[in-house]
């Protein structure tokens, strides 16, 4: 019996004893945003403590921080073999609006082969897979081909504000060969991707200040700047007609498509119908010359998220308000960096204010774009063990999305990331109703097993390239 066969019969067997624990770890209402679950927060590291120990990992310690801990544990016994470092999060998102839910958030169900649960696919249930994947080898063989050390951290939903500091004290401690990533999704359901790259940010809200007070439009209106207006003139002044940014020096930075990558995602033969199709548009729209993969994965953005000022409720009001304003994000990618981009929005800012007003600038969430060669060892390793178990080429995609730590971890510790995850971007997270595929919680625990052999096969060299 091979290893692939030795792990299926594993997996196998015990599936329904795995099943029953991972709705125990997504029962703890792990929700890092709000203050009343503070003790929940101690429970799910507590739990991971213990699914550690089960799963034969050593040196195991919650390790405090600012805010909610972080959860280490390893297992070094492969001598002359690579080291993997496994980052997830077991904090979830709030369950707002409740009343969507078809169960409750923190009751996991299986209906239809899925699981549904907050945290069952983001990413309590890709954390959950991790474990138990070290746990099959180590019961099946007493040991594991390469070398693993796990850190899971509980503030990855509110941004990560103390594992960066947390890195860069324990560098040595978290000293690895490759980082191993389950917190992205597969291209399509039974389509398998490992992900290469991923945007950065830089977020802020724009104030406009105009009266000291809210004015009567008809005693005041035409004489008085409108603050409403002078941000609606601010944030038309971003765009031209065609999409494109027009904000001075924004791409100067950007780093070209490869002629190999775009002919990668043309091969992927994205259905831009089926696109507006699900997401209710008549007409996709964006900068010009690049399709829509190339727009969202590989081309920066600036998006108004959200604009606020004057009376919106039920009927009329007749007033001039005193206050307007919106809030903003920027998509980033490689080499653009998000202190040189807030700086040139400013510029930009300032320099289209209308008369009458003051603007004022706050900087909020920022992370750094990160990227590695899809032709790295470890990642087409990740690949091949993809299609051992799902029997389909595995595709090399970037995200649209932003992981703000990876970069962290790509610039402190200077080792090569590995995203390779298992969830579907129709499974809800961040929203009512989240839930897990278990086609691809069965499979990727398979996947799992099967890389880590396949890792074993490199020097460790080979792999820090």
């Amino acid at each position: 019996m091979n290893h692939l066969e030795s792990l299926d019969a594993y997996f196998t067997s015990n599936r329904e004893e795995h099943l029953n624990e991972l709705k125990d770890f997504l029962r703890i209402p792990s929700i890092s945003a709000l203050s009343d679950h503070k003790d929940d927060m101690q429970k799910a590291a507590e739990w991971l403590e213990a699914s550690f120990q089960k799963a034969g990992l050593e040196n195991i310690s919650i390790d405090p921080t600012e805010g909610h801990p972080v959860v280490y544990g390893d297992w070094l016994h492969a001598e002359g073999k690579p080291t993997i470092l496994f980052y997830g999060h077991y904090d979830v998102q709030p369950v707002d609006p409740l009343n969507l839910w078809e169960s409750g958030p923190f009751d996991p169900e299986v209906r239809d082969n899925k699981l549904y649960a907050r945290g069952a696919s983001d990413d309590k249930g890709q954390v959950f897979m991790h474990i138990k994947a070290v746990e099959a080898l180590m019961n099946e063989n007493g040991s594991l081909p390469v070398n693993v050390k796990f850190i899971i951290e509980g503030e990855e939903e509110v941004g990560s504000p103390n594992l960066e500091k947390y890195i860069e004290e324990n560098k040595e401690k978290l000293a690895a060969d490759i980082i191993i990533i389950s917190d992205t999704g597969m291209y399509g359901p039974g389509k398998p991707a490992i992900c290469y790259g991923l945007r950065g940010l830089a977020g802020v809200q724009i104030d406009v200040k105009g009266a000291k007070g809210d004015l009567h439009s008809g005693i005041y209106g035409g004489g008085v700047q409108n603050p409403i207006h002078a941000i609606s003139e601010i944030l038309s002044s971003f765009h031209d007609k065609e999409g494109t940014i027009a904000v001075e020096g924004f791409y100067s930075d950007v780093r070209p498509l490869a002629d190999e990558e775009r002919e990668a995602y043309r091969a992927l033969n994205f259905d831009e119908e089926a696109l507006k199709e699900e997401i209710g548009v008549n007409e996709l729209f964006g900068e010009e010359g690049y399709s829509y993969l190339e727009q969202t994965w590989t081309r920066p953005t600036l998006e108004v998220n959200g604009v606020f000022g004057g009376f919106s409720g039920e009927g009329i009001k007749t007033v001039l308000p005193a206050e307007a304003g919106a809030k903003i994000t920027c998509r980033l990618v490689p080499d653009q960096d998000p202190e040189d981009i807030v700086k040139k929005l400013r510029a930009h800012i300032e320099k289209h204010k209308p008369a009458g007003v003051t603007v004022t600038v706050t900087e909020f969430d920022k992370g750094k774009p990160f990227i590695t060669p899809f032709d790295h060892p470890a990642i087409q390793a990740a690949g091949k063990s993809y299609e051992k178990v799902y029997n389909v080429p595995t595709a090399f995609t970037r995200m649209g999305g932003s992981i703000p730590i990876v970069a962290a971890f790509d610039e402190i510790l200077n080792l090569p990331v590995v995203l390779m995850g298992f969830g579907l971007s129709s499974e809800n997270f961040h929203a009512p109703n989240e839930h897990f595929h278990l086609e691809n919680f069965d499979k990727g625990l398979r996947v799992i097993g099967d890389y880590y052999y396949e890792l074993a096969q490199f020097a460790k060299d080979d792999l820090r390239k």
